[in-house]
């Protein structure tokens, strides 16, 4: 049986990429976040490849190699930048490939008569300088950005589950259990999300997934509103009362019928969550409640550079990053809402 798109969704995908500004944005967030998952190869203190007496050597992924298998005299991991210049001061056929930077996120690179942080320098191959501990800072953007993206979208999958399920039930079956989650729905919403952090860091140490509990549970809200207006809409419509007729079952109308009719008020909200997950973690690392260090997070660099304002790299970097991401993901949300406008789109046309 062979997979065919409706042509209502072929039409919307064409609108979609007739926006050139919203569909551009997509290729870019695509290729950032897929060069993300390919950090290793770009920026890492481990080279590529070595050829070390004939034999070939792949540190990236791999085992940290010892020193001593290099001629070296120390047992702990290989330093492969002094290894690089090694090979060149002695010539031969001995030779290695460094990433374009190569720094890992979590070291320390401290240079003679400089105290960090220091300003960019290509000699030394940190092109965005290094932070106030003396770790590069373009490393930690760009392992910071996939920590985040994928922060976000977690997140997204977490709250749109549970609000997009609740919601439906209670836009579907209405009465009693309507009544119920509108209530607990607005007494949890009161409860300030901020200082449930607060508490919860003052008593354990907060990793990703204690962030991404809390603020799930926080997060659920927004949708489920939305999701209980459009199915209570829904519901009334002659395809819901014809299936009812037909004896199909109260899964089978939200899953198969209601739902597949709301997807477009789904799609066009999710590059905004995504943007808001963003926000909000950078947001917890820069009051110092979020992930503790030394994970590289955007929002630990902006607290540097506001603590460093002479040190213009940190903050001027961090704030370059978080403005193009966020910027790509609302050209992104727009261009979709644009494509998926009833009013431009609908069978009845």
């Amino acid at each position: 049986m062979r997979f065919r798109l409706n042509p209502l969704t072929i039409k919307k995908f064409r609108r979609f990429q007739s926006i050139r500004r919203g569909y551009a944005s997509l290729v870019i967030l695509v290729l950032m976040i897929l060069l993300s998952l390919g950090a290793e190869l770009l920026v890492n203190s481990r080279a590529l490849v070595v050829r070390y007496n004939g034999e070939f050597f792949w540190p990236t992924y791999g085992n940290p190699i010892p020193g001593t298998i290099f001629g070296l005299d120390y047992q702990h991991e290989t330093n492969y930048r002094n290894l690089a210049r090694q090979f060149a001061e002695q010539g031969g056929d001995n030779w290695l490939w460094m990433p374009v930077v190569p720094y890992n996120p979590y070291e320390n690179d401290f240079r003679d008569n400089i105290l960090p942080p220091a300003p960019p320098s290509f000699r030394d191959r940190h092109f965005c300088g290094t932070d106030a501990s003396g770790r590069d800072v373009l490393a930690r953007l760009v392992y910071g950005f996939r920590l985040a993206i994928f922060f976000a979208l977690a997140l997204l999958v977490a709250t749109f589950g549970t609000g997009i399920s609740i919601g439906s039930a209670m836009g579907y079956f209405g009465g009693p259990f309507d009544l119920f989650f509108q209530r607990l729905i607005e007494i949890w919403s009161s409860v300030p999300s901020l200082y449930v952090i607060i508490i919860i860091a003052s008593v354990v140490i907060p990793n990703f997934w204690i962030l991404l509990f809390i603020l799930w549970a926080f997060g659920w809200m927004g949708i489920t509103w939305t999701m209980r207006t459009v199915t209570y809409k829904e519901r009334a419509r002659d395809y819901v009362l014809g299936a009812r007729a037909l004896g199909a079952s109260h899964g089978r109308i939200i899953f198969k019928h209601i739902l597949p009719n709301t997807v477009s008020v789904i799609v066009s909200y999710v590059p905004f969550q995504v943007a808001g997950g963003i926000l909000s973690l950078a947001a917890l690392d820069f009051l110092g409640f979020g992930l503790p260090p030394p994970e590289p997070s955007w929002g630990e660099l902006l607290q540097q550079g506001w603590a460093n304002l002479s040190a213009w790299w940190l903050s001027g970097s961090v704030v370059m990053a978080l403005v193009l991401t966020l910027v790509l993901v609302t050209f992104i949300g727009e261009a979709v809402r644009e494509a998926l406008d009833p009013k431009m789109h609908t069978t009845y046309e």
